[in-house]
C-alpha cells in the first residue's frame, strides 16, 4: 500500500509530519517505557531508604518552591571526580519516593545529593540567610523570609496527594502496620497521615533546625530535608557486588 507513497508529501506537509513523528515516538515510549512499570526490579531495594517525615517533606516543597533545583543537582554521575567531591553515585533507589526528583542537569552551586550531616544546622540557617556570611564568593541570593513561621495546616492533604502517586504513607491501621513491618515502628509513626501535623511539629522541636523552639517556621522544615540528603543509605555496609547491582 506504500508503493506509490511519497516522502516528499509527509516532508512537505507540516501536519502530515507531525502526526508520524508523534506515532513514531508513541512506539517507541510504549515499547521501551511500558515494560518497565511491570518488572518488579525496575527499582532495586536499598536497606534504609524511607518517605520523608512531615516535616522533611514540607521542606521538599519549600525547597521547589525557592526554586533551589535551578542552581543545584541531586545526582552524583558515577565517575570518580564526582565522587571525590561529593561523595558515592547516586543509586534510583534513593529517588523512589521523590515526586518530582531533584536530579537536576545544571550546577551554579555544588550538588546536595549528600549535603546531609555535612554542615551543622546554624551553618545552614546563616547560609541560607546571607550566604556570603560563609561563603564569600557566593552567588546564592538571601532568603530570610525562610524565617516565617511555617503553615502546617495542610500537610496531611499533601501527604494524601503523595499516597496516590505510590508514597506509602498510611491512613488507616493496617496501611500504618504494614509500615511498622517495612520501617519499623519508630519510622510508621512518621508516615501515619492523622498524625501528621503532631509529628512535625515534633520533629521540628527536638531538632531545633532553625534555634528557636518556641516556633516552626520554614526554616525549620528546609533544613530539616537538607539535613536527610544522603543519609538514609549506609554504603559503609553495602557489599561490593551490590554496588554493581545498585548501579
Amino acid at each position: 500500500m506504500f508503493k506509490n507513497f511519497k516522502h516528499e508529501k509527509v516532508e512537505t506537509n507540516a501536519g502530515v509530519l507531525l502526526v508520524f513523528t508523534m506515532l513514531a515516538i508513541s512506539a517507541g515510549g510504549l515499547v521501551e517505557i511500558a515494560p518497565l512499570f511491570f518488572i518488579k526490579d525496575t527499582t532495586e531495594q536499598v536497606d534504609g531508604v524511607r518517605p520523608y517525615t512531615p516535616l522533611e517533606s514540607r521542606g521538599r516543597d519549600i525547597y521547589i518552591r525557592e526554586g533551589c533545583y535551578t542552581c543545584h543537582s541531586q545526582m552524583i554521575r558515577p565517575f570518580r571526580d564526582e565522587q571525590l567531591r561529593y561523595g558515592h553515585y547516586s543509586l534510583a533507589a534513593e529517588s523512589k519516593y521523590d515526586h518530582p526528583f531533584q536530579w537536576g542537569s545544571k550546577r551554579t552551586g555544588p550538588d546536595l545529593a549528600r549535603v546531609g550531616g555535612k554542615y551543622s544546622n546554624e551553618w545552614h540557617v546563616q547560609h541560607l540567610i546571607k550566604p556570603t556570611s560563609v561563603v564569600p564568593e557566593s552567588v546564592m541570593p538571601n532568603y530570610p523570609w525562610l524565617m516565617t513561621p511555617l503553615d502546617t495546616a495542610d500537610v496531611a492533604d499533601r501527604l494524601r496527594a503523595l499516597r496516590i502517586t505510590g508514597v506509602p504513607y498510611s491512613a488507616n491501621d493496617a496501611e500504618y502496620q504494614r509500615n511498622v513491618k517495612q520501617f519499623g515502628e519508630a519510622v510508621a509513626k512518621t508516615l501515619h497521615i492523622p498524625d501528621a501535623q503532631k509529628m512535625l511539629v515534633a520533629q521540628a522541636q527536638e531538632g531545633n533546625f532553625d534555634g528557636d523552639r518556641a516556633s516552626v517556621s520554614e526554616m525549620d522544615a528546609l533544613v530539616a530535608y537538607l539535613q536527610v540528603l544522603g543519609t538514609m543509605v549506609d554504603f559503609s555496609k553495602v557489599k561490593p557486588e551490590d554496588l554493581v547491582k545498585y548501579r
